[in-house]
C-alpha cells in the first residue's frame, strides 16, 4: 500500500472505525535513518491503534528504524516480506527475503532487543510458482525462533519474476487453505489473512478459521465499509456503528485539510484523494468525485471545493443525498 495508506488516509479511515488496527504503507528503514524522521514518522494522535510497517533487510537498519517508531508512539512494529515491485526486489526485501528466513529471524531479532512493542510480520504464501507447503511453513518456524509470534499471511504466492505488482494481486492463485493449514499446525502463534477479501461475508468465515484478517484495497475503494467493523467485529469491546453520515465525515476532513494547510502546508489534494470511495456505488458518486479531482479547483479553499461537490452530488440525477446533504451544500 505504499502511497496509499499515508497518515491523511488514516486519519479518514479512523473516522469510521475507532477500533480497527491501521498500517502505515512500507517505509524504508533507511529512508526513516537518513532521509527525515519526522516526515516519515509523524501520525495523528486519532489514528491509535496504529502499526508501523517497515521495509529493509539490515538488521542493525531496521532495529534503529524499529527503536523510533516505538519512541514516535506506534504499537506495533510488523515487517513487511510480501512485497513483489522491482523496487523492492533491487532492494533486496520485500517479498524476497522469504528466501532468507534466516535473515528475516535476524532482523526481527534485532528489533525485538530494543522495543517493547509488538515485532509481526506479513509475508505470502510462497515464491514464485512453487506451491510447496513446506516452504512457508519452515520460513514461520525459522521466524518464530526469534520471537515473532504475530503473523500476517497474503494467501498467494508471490512471483518475482514476468508479472507487475497488480498482477501479483491477481494472477497467483488464492490458496485460503494454505493459511489455515498454518494454523492448524502453529496453533499458539497469532495468524491473520490478507487477499481478496471483499465481503463480510468472506471476513465472518475466515474468522472461524484465524485470528485475525486484514483488509488492503478494498478498504480503500470502499471505505464505508469499514463504517460497520466496530459493532461487527468489536461488538463485545463496546463497538457501535460509526456515529457519523457520510456528510459528516466529508465535513471532519475539510476541516482536517484546512488545519494540515495551516499547519504543515499540505494542499487538500493530497488529502482529498484518500476520501474519493467515500460514496462508492451511490447515485451521484462520480460527478461529486469528479469536483474533488478537478485539478483546475485545486487553488480553491477546499471548503468552497466542498461546497461545489455537496451541490453537485444533490443536484445530480437519482442522487441520493439525502437533506442534510443539500443543506450543506446551500
Amino acid at each position: 500500500m505504499m502511497d496509499w495508506t499515508d497518515r491523511h488516509c488514516r486519519y479518514f479511515h479512523r473516522l469510521l472505525t475507532r477500533q480497527t488496527l491501521l498500517y502505515t504503507e512500507m517505509v524504508n528503514a533507511g529512508a526513516i535513518i537518513h532521509g527525515g524522521t519526522e516526515r516519515h514518522l509523524r501520525f495523528n494522535a486519532e489514528e491509535h491503534p496504529v502499526a508501523l510497517q517497515l521495509g529493509g533487510n539490515e538488521p542493525d537498519k531496521l532495529a534503529e528504524a524499529a527503536r523510533l517508531g516505538a519512541q514516535w508512539g506506534y504499537g506495533e512494529i510488523n515487517l513487511n516480506c510480501g512485497c513483489p515491485s522491482d523496487r523492492v526486489q533491487r532492494g533486496a526485501f520485500g517479498a524476497s527475503l522469504m528466501k532468507s528466513p534466516q535473515l528475516v529471524a535476524d532482523c526481527v531479532k534485532a528489533m525485538k532487543d530494543v522495543v517493547s512493542v509488538p515485532v509481526t510480520v506479513k509475508h505470502r504464501i510462497g515464491i514464485d510458482k512453487v506451491e510447496d507447503y513446506g516452504f512457508v511453513r519452515d520460513f514461520i518456524g525459522t521466524v518464530a525462533d526469534a520471537g515473532c509470534t504475530v503473523f500476517i499471511v497474503h494467501a498467494r504466492n508471490a512471483w518475482l519474476q514476468g508479472l507487475s505488482p497488480k498482477e501479483n494481486r491477481d494472477v497467483p492463485p488464492l490458496r485460503y487453505e494454505v493459511v489455515h493449514q498454518l494454523k492448524a499446525e502453529f496453533p499458539q502463534f497469532t495468524i491473520a489473512i490478507n487477499g481478496g477479501i471483499t465481503t463480510d461475508a468472506v471476513v465472518q468465515e475466515q474468522l472461524t478459521h484465524l485470528d485475525g484478517v486484514m483488509i488492503g484495497r478494498e478498504a480503500y475503494h470502499n471505505p464505508w465499509w469499514l463504517a460497520r467493523w466496530d459493532q461487527l467485529y468489536y461488538g463485545e469491546q463496546g463497538g457501535m456503528p460509526c456515529p457519523l453520515t457520510r456528510e459528516e465525515v466529508e465535513l471532519k476532513m475539510v476541516e482536517y485539510m484546512e488545519r494540515e494547510a495551516a499547519q504543515y502546508g499540505i494542499p487538500w489534494p493530497h488529502i482529498a484523494r484518500h476520501m474519493l470511495g467515500l460514496r462508492h456505488s451511490l447515485p451521484g458518486a462520480r460527478i461529486w468525485r469528479q469536483v474533488w479531482s478537478n485539478h483546475l479547483l485545486k487553488d480553491r479553499p477546499a471548503r468552497e471545493v466542498h461546497a461545489l461537490a455537496m451541490q453537485a452530488y444533490a443536484n445530480a440525477p437519482e442522487s441520493s443525498a439525502d437533506p442534510a446533504a443539500q443543506a450543506l451544500a446551500a
